[in-house]
């Protein structure tokens, strides 16, 4: 799951949990809104995690130098 999905659920989890009024005898709107946030939230804080330690990276640079003596 990747940044755009993660904020993307969180966007429809706090429509669904704040925004619609409905009633329903099945499922109950508010906690699947508030389920689909804390899932987004979660894999937003596991994309930056991964993506972070991904640019990570080390770089060994070695200068050398070269004198030459100049024969005349």
């Amino acid at each position: 799951m990747g940044i755009g999905v993660s904020v993307f659920l969180i966007a429809v989890g706090a429509i669904l949990a704040f925004g619609v009024n409905a009633a329903t005898d099945v499922a109950n709107i508010d906690i699947i809104g508030f389920i689909l946030m804390a899932c987004g939230a979660l894999g937003l804080v596991i994309a930056l995690i991964a993506t972070s330690g991904a640019r990570r990276s080390d770089t060994v640079v070695e200068d050398r130098v070269v004198e030459r003596e100049r024969v005349v």
